[in-house]
């Protein structure tokens, strides 16, 4: 038996991200999707993936910005109305929002300031930040890239330099470092923060983050760049040429993605649809691979329980509120919304499309749906589209097991 003193536990580090609802530059910027999913799923789920992160809040008035957070596995804390209006402070949510958390109990160590518009933020950035704030060598560390930027401002005699000398044009390599705050995260010394009741207090040092993770959406221009660019890295992950829809869940709408959203009807008043053999085997080899599926739809016709039982898969339908019937699911099923791809057509569809990691259009989706998805297929439903969604998951289950292999 041994004599050493137990292992003393790590300090508990929580991140805040401040996200109210009346954003003015992009009118609720927050729920914004980029690259399929929410500028504030992309920051709740950076910190999840962090690995010295031991809890998520989010500081929101707004109802629709909680229910995304909620879906994103954050904690909820209702921000109030004195602290939501333009001239509040980020602090002052962030203040507030460790206080209804602590309770009782003794609040986090470090804190971490997260904002919702860095869309491209690297968990181990944020690790980094949180270790030299626990090991000591900061009270505050904040993301910034470096910067040789020639800066210049008007003054009462016209343009003058700020960080320079415009008579004198040192090379790159023989100026001083400098450095431009991104926005995207401060970890901080919550006692300090509480105590100075700003970010910036104490020792601070720059967590250098690359120009990639740096960006910071303000604009609508900067929410289209942001999006174009996120096509761009999502074409980088390609395997062979084909998108990594490297998920754990698969869910289906039916009319319109098992089918091809028409509807036959006999003088009898029989209802009948027309589905894809090649749907059927994907499903089957989707099965095989150890995939887990449902098919979810608002249409009460027994068709949909009949084509569930022909495929066996679980089948949820005559659903009113298919994002409600999702989310119940998902919770009961004890499984992680990041980790599930959902394939629509419609926009009775949207709401389970901003709930998932993979949201997916068939190729003759309505436009809101295509929008919205992280990804449209090249066939249309009913023609081979939940054929080409197994095979795209299945590639990425194979290539996965190769790599533990």
């Amino acid at each position: 038996m041994s004599d050493a003193p137990p292992a003393k536990p790590r300090p508990r580090v929580v991140a805040v991200i401040p996200a109210r609802g009346g954003s003015q530059g992009v009118p609720l910027k927050n729920l914004e999707p980029v690259g399929g999913r929410s500028l504030l799923m992309r920051a709740v789920t950076a910190c999840r993936k962090s690995e010295l992160i031991d809890e998520v809040v989010v500081s929101s008035d707004h109802a629709g910005i909680q229910e995304e957070a909620r879906r994103a596995g954050a904690t909820v804390v209702v921000r109030p109305a004195t602290l939501s209006g333009n001239t509040a402070s980020s602090e002052s949510a962030v203040l507030h929002a460790i206080t209804e958390i602590q309770g009782d109990g003794e609040a986090p160590e470090v804190t971490v300031l997260v904002q919702c518009t860095s869309p491209f933020m690297d968990p181990e950035d944020l690790d980094a930040a949180v270790g030299r704030v626990l090991a000591g060598e900061a009270d505050c560390a904040f993301s910034a890239v470096e910067s040789h930027a020639f800066l210049w401002k008007y003054g009462p005699d016209g343009l003058i330099g700020i960080n320079h000398d415009p008579s004198f044009r040192p090379r790159r390599q023989d100026r001083d470092t400098e450095f431009r705050e991104t926005g995207a995260f401060y970890a901080m010394r919550t006692d300090g923060l509480r105590r100075h009741g700003r970010r910036f207090f104490g020792t601070l040092v720059a967590q250098r983050v690359s120009d990639d993770h740096a960006m910071e959406i303000d604009t609508p221009d900067d929410l289209h760049i942001a999006r174009l660019r996120a096509a761009v890295l999502e074409e980088q992950e390609r395997i062979d040429g084909l998108p990594v829809i490297d998920v754990d869940t698969l869910v289906m709408d039916f009319d319109g993605v098992h089918t091809d959203d028409r509807l036959f009807l006999t003088e009898e008043g029989t209802e009948s649809v027309r589905v894809s053999r090649e749907d059927g085997m994907g499903i089957k080899l989707a099965r095989q691979a150890g995939l887990k599926m449902l098919i979810l739809s608002t249409e009460v016709n027994p068709v949909v329980a009949a084509r569930g039982r022909k495929l066996q898969i679980p089948v949820i339908h005559g659903q009113s509120d298919k994002a409600q019937a999702l989310k119940e699911w998902i919770a009961a099923e004890g499984l992680d919304p990041e980790r599930i791809a959902y394939v629509g057509n419609d926009v009775n569809d949207l709401g389970c499309l901003r709930m998932v990691g993979w949201p997916i259009a068939v190729a003759n989706a309505h436009q809101e749906v295509m929008d919205l998805a992280r990804l449209t297929l090249t066939k249309s439903g009913g023609s081979g589209a939940v054929r080409e969604v197994c095979e795209l998951v299945i590639s990425a289950i194979n290539a996965r097991e190769a790599g533990k292999a």
